[in-house]
């Protein structure tokens, strides 16, 4: 057997782990070790690093998964309008309970120290210059992951820019961390002009699946979109669901997006933390009812980062989020900045091989659509999963230009391998985020869904994936060069 083939097989988790970059995983070394671990997309968080950085590891991403022989995507995360704190006197600030804060545009910060107004008041700049222009009395705020909670109380005029909170739940702060502010409505565009270069350099770069951050309405993802087609470039828009706005417009922005990330971090800040569980498990529903991969972040094996076995309670998060019907969990410190990032990837794996046993198709399979997108695969993939139980298919075949016929199948949850055959780089890519879909490539010279069957039927002969007396349904989807989709059961 061949390495790119047994690499594929010796690691048979349906659900797609998506791995964070950083200095604990960039190395060539790292990369391909987390590729046999289970990896099946590398994320860029582009809010550290420059387009330079970029380049360098997107290359050794390519690199590593032309040596392994394994398909693997690339998910460039844009940093979004996240505000931070400014530079705090010694880089950290402790504010007490029921005492007063007050936030001052980074202008006024010379005259703050004669301010009579804010006399014996600690004051705290921000990277949105316009904050203080947009508070309004009895806002919220909300800083350090959620630890240390404010309640605007007065807003002075725009000459002076300052606007007081009190501290109704105080604790140390420091530099640069993020400031939260649940139910206000900024100004504050999507993408700032650091997220459009990056979004234009990863369109031009061949970059997969761009991330948007806390977007809140459907005209920030075709945006994006209009950027990406403007720069030449096809990368699939994931939406990151991390605003109240965003779960206000949920439907229209996941039927714009091509898939979405419950963004914990964040939403569980901007949100009551209570509601994370039933928000997960609505957008997860949501989701399927539109077609759309989802991929579930932030935290899961938190503990990891330090030590090389999870709590308890961390994996009950991964396996709930894979019963709930999340097609890829993601790992950020964990694989990024951690000490066992190779182990923390094995983890997350044996995890969903001892869950995915316990999904039931039937959970999946007969969902209400909203507005199908091809009603005729729809119907098809579902018959084909039907098929396939009944008569015991080891593999379901599936021969896809577009990775349509692919994710139908992955929808439905069928017990049956999917393996997908594409001659397209940016399908097979694409389909790594596509929960039990297991991606391969065929040559372009191969025409019509008749070779290509043919072809599928001989790599899985010399790679000894099938034996005699094996079942294996092939699906073809219609393409320009045939207009019929096909159906064919095959026996060994």
């Amino acid at each position: 057997m061949t390495s790119a083939r047994k690499n594929l097989f010796e690691r048979p988790s349906r659900t797609k782990i998506v791995a964070t970059l950083g200095p604990a995983s960039n190395s060539n070394e790292m990369l391909q070790k987390l590729l046999f671990a289970g990896v099946d997309v590398f994320r860029i968080n582009a809010a550290h690093g420059t387009q330079k950085d970029f380049e360098l590891t997107v290359r050794n991403i390519r690199n590593a998964s032309q040596k392994t022989g394994m398909p693997v995507a690339i998910l460039m995360d844009l940093g979004g309008p996240k505000i931070r704190l400014g530079k705090l006197p010694n880089d950290e600030l402790k504010l007490e309970t029921d005492g007063t804060v007050a936030f001052i545009s980074s202008k006024f910060q010379a005259k703050a120290e004669t301010c009579p107004e804010l006399a014996g008041i600690p004051c705290v700049t921000c990277s949105y210059e316009p904050l203080v222009n947009e508070l309004r009395s009895g806002d919220r705020i909300v800083l350090a992951d959620g630890s240390v909670e404010l309640r605007v109380s007065e807003v002075a005029g725009k000459k002076d820019q300052w606007a007081k909170c009190a501290i109704l739940c105080g604790g140390k702060v420091r530099s640069r961390q993020g400031v939260n502010l649940p139910g206000v409505k900024l100004t504050i565009p999507a993408m700032l002009d650091a997220d459009r270069s990056n979004a234009a350099w990863a369109a031009q770069n061949g970059i997969d699946f761009l991330g948007l951050s806390f977007v809140r309405n459907a005209m920030e993802i075709n945006d994006l979109k209009n950027l990406i087609a403007e720069n030449g470039g096809t990368s699939k828009v994931i939406a990151k669901i991390e605003k109240p706005e965003a779960l206000d417009a949920l439907d229209e922005i996941i039927l714009a997006a091509d898939a979405v990330m419950v963004a914990r971090g964040d939403l569980g800040v901007e949100t009551d933390i209570a509601r994370m569980t039933i928000l997960q498990k609505e957008i997860i529903q949501i989701c399927g009812q539109y077609r759309r991969p989802v991929i579930v972040a932030t935290q899961m094996l938190e503990s990891m980062t330090h030590h090389n076995l999870p709590t308890r309670a961390e994996v009950s998060d991964v396996a709930n989020a894979i019963l709930d019907g999340a097609d890829a969990v993601m790992l950020s410190g964990e694989s990024a900045v951690g000490e066992f990032p190779e182990e923390t990837v094995r983890m997350m794996h044996r995890i969903a091989l001892n869950t995915e046993d316990a999904v039931n198709p039937d959970d999946f399979r007969f969902i209400p659509l909203l507005t199908p997108f091809n009603q005729v695969l729809e119907a098809l993939a579902q018959n084909v999963c039907d098929l396939a139980e009944q008569l015991d298919a080891k593999f379901i075949v599936t021969v896809t230009e577009t990775g349509d016929s692919a994710m139908c199948l992955s929808a439905n949850r069928c017990p049956a391998r999917i393996l997908a055959f594409t001659s397209s780089d940016e399908t097979l890519r694409k389909m790594c985020l596509d929960w039990g879909v297991v991606p391969f490539k065929f040559p372009k010279s191969i025409k019509s869904n008749q070779s290509v069957m043919k072809f599928a039927l001989d790599t899985l002969r010399s790679e000894e994936l099938i034996s005699s007396g094996d079942r294996i349904i092939l699906f073809a989807e219609a393409s320009d060069n045939s207009s019929q989709n096909a159906i064919v059961v095959y026996e060994c």
